[in-house]
């Protein structure tokens, strides 16, 4: 499917088929491509068959990156098709096996409250906040959809605003606020008959939209793409062309950092790094009918590892582990005010 396919012009069911065929050939990246296959079949109505591929996944030999996130999808589209004792009983593992990721915890909280479990869905988002935001000094990227998802419950609920609200409206950057955009009340303006309030709702509905719209412009990061010591020794030794762009392996992780700064600062969300290996890269460009010592292959070849789910999001946070597979923490290698100077 191209990225500027209209959504209704999708046929959700040929390109669930077409992404399992593609994860028989890319059986390291089966889990994003199926994953991606069982969201096409929810939305072309066939959640029977959706739930078949979770089932495919969590059942693999292999292990999977995250489990928790696909027991998520699966409980919330068990619930979609009248499973409700299941996929409660997946929710529930879900909340007590404590997931490190976001993903998980929005996808079963948003279940709960699509369903009306409000005081659930609040305390599940709520579990999820304090368990990877404590003690944080800057929420990720991937956790807001966990800020926002528990403010707009607490609205809902009635309840004040506290310490982590006040966090996810700063985070919040359009003209409307979430007070605004999460008023339970909001529904009664789309009846009046006074001009004002309509237009003040359609502006609302307007920034809301503009919201989603940012989510989804960007289905994977703009991904900047690292090669391993040992990966670019052999690279550069196989195709020597190669060696301009990478002079040494301590510039190319310098440009790494530096390329993603400057992202950042311009304003670009969704950020992230993929690794390359010297056999994946021969097999793109041969995809492509061209030779690996072409250096206009090497940002295609990032695009395309994105694209199958092969990006880990940039920054870490600052105690995580750096992206350079140096074991120290990011905070203490290519985290460093002095890294920040050099970029």
């Amino acid at each position: 499917m191209r990225p500027d396919t209209p959504a209704e012009n999708v046929d959700h069911a040929a390109e669930a088929a077409r992404l399992e065929r593609t994860a028989g050939l890319y059986p390291e990246d089966a889990e994003a491509l199926l994953l991606q296959a069982a969201a096409h079949l929810e939305l072309s109505g066939d959640r029977p068959a959706a739930t078949t591929l979770y089932d495919r996944l969590l059942s693999s030999s292999d292990g999977l990156e995250n489990p928790h996130l696909v027991r998520a999808l699966k409980a919330s589209n068990l619930w979609e098709y009248d499973h409700e004792a299941e996929a409660r009983a997946i929710i529930e593992g879900v909340r007590t096996s404590a997931p490190r990721d976001p993903a998980p915890w929005v996808i079963v909280a948003e279940a709960l409250e699509s369903h009306d479990e409000l005081e659930a869905a609040h305390e599940t988002f709520t579990e999820g906040t304090k368990l990877l935001l404590t003690d944080v000094a800057e929420p990720p990227y991937a956790t807001r959809s966990l800020l926002f998802g528990r403010h707009r419950v607490r609205r809902m609920l009635g309840l004040s605003h506290d310490e982590w609200d006040g966090v996810a409206d700063t985070l919040h950057s359009f003209p409307v606020s979430l007070d605004e955009l999460h008023d339970p009340k909001r529904i009664w303006s789309l009846g009046s008959e006074n001009p004002a309030e309509l237009e003040a709702e359609i502006n609302r509905l307007r920034a809301e939209l503009g919201a989603y719209r940012e989510a989804l412009s960007r289905p994977f990061p703009v991904a900047v793409l690292h090669w391993p010591a040992g990966e670019l020794s052999e690279l550069v030794t196989d195709y020597p062309d190669l060696a301009m762009e990478y002079p040494s392996y301590e510039a190319h992780l310098a440009t790494i950092e530096t390329s993603l700064r400057e992202l950042a600062s311009s304003g670009t969300p969704n950020l992230g790094i993929v690794t390359g290996t010297v056999p994946s890269y021969e097999a793109f460009a041969a995809s492509e009918g061209s030779s690996p010592s072409d250096a206009t292959l090497l940002p295609q070849y990032a695009t395309t590892l994105a694209a199958r789910g092969r990006a880990v999001t940039w920054p870490p946070q600052r105690a995580a582990g750096c992206w350079c597979g140096s074991g120290r923490a990011y905070g203490e290698c290519h985290g460093t005010p002095e890294a920040a100077a050099t970029a």
